[in-house]
């Protein structure tokens, strides 16, 4: 795996910092640095990288200016001294989020996240996943699908059952998260739920009953399901 990288940022210790830090890791390739956010976006919109390092607050055009106009967007790993652009980077589906001053050990969190994308997006094969990304409190997080017991809608975002943990909420629709999941192991049973399928119980009177006891309704569209589970 061979991961091409670039940094803009209008501090040259800021880029030697990156720099010294991305030399640690064999599979990223730092292609080119960037001191301005005009030079380092021609070069993005010319050349293909997988994962951006960005300074927010630059004197020409900020960096989450700088994304939101890219129309092919690789990875994005924002760093900046200000805390309060959080909320605009994540609404970009940034990987990460960094504040400076960098530690080694925050800045590796933020690498293996991207690391662990990549391979997730390079995955042609759905069945063979194993996590599920998603957007989460202006932060990615990785879901194990093994976890997952049950997905609930709540109009424009989805809450993800997760067995003996808090839910997590995100901004998605029930058919997104269904083509992001393997149809093997998890289907539709109403509007409003989606079951991982080795969590049922029992269906008993059009109801689904989970490991955990919990109980969801089956609706008309989605009597197949009953068939279906007896087959598994």
């Amino acid at each position: 795996m061979n991961i091409r990288c670039i940094a803009i940022d209008d501090e040259p210790p800021a880029l030697e910092l990156i720099q010294e830090y991305l030399s640690r890791f064999s599979s990223l390739q730092l292609i080119e640095t960037f001191d301005d956010a005009i030079s380092g976006g021609e070069f993005l919109r010319k050349n293909p990288v997988d994962l951006l390092f960005i300074d927010i607050n630059m004197p020409d055009i900020t960096g989450i200016d700088l994304v939101r106009s890219l129309e092919e967007k690789p990875m994005i790993i924002f760093t900046t001294a200000h805390k309060k652009f959080a909320f605009e980077g994540f609404e970009l589906d940034a990987i990460d989020y960094l504040v400076k001053p960098i530690s080694f050990e925050r800045f590796s969190k933020a690498v293996n996240k991207a690391l662990e994308y990549f391979e997730y997006k390079k995955k042609t094969d759905p069945g063979i996943q194993e996590n599920l990304f998603v957007y989460s409190e202006y932060r990615m997080v990785k879901v194990a699908l093994s976890s997952i017991e049950y997905i609930e809608s709540m109009e424009d975002y989805i809450r993800i059952h997760i067995q003996n943990e808090k839910p997590v909420m995100t901004l998605m629709t029930m058919k997104k998260v269904l083509e992001k999941l393997p149809e093997d192991n998890f289907r539709r049973i109403h509007r409003s739920y989606i079951v991982a399928i080795d969590k049922v119980k029992s269906i008993l009177n059009r109801k689904v009953k989970l490991a955990s006891g919990v109980e969801l309704p089956i609706s008309d569209t989605y009597l197949d399901f009953i068939d279906d589970w007896k087959k598994v």
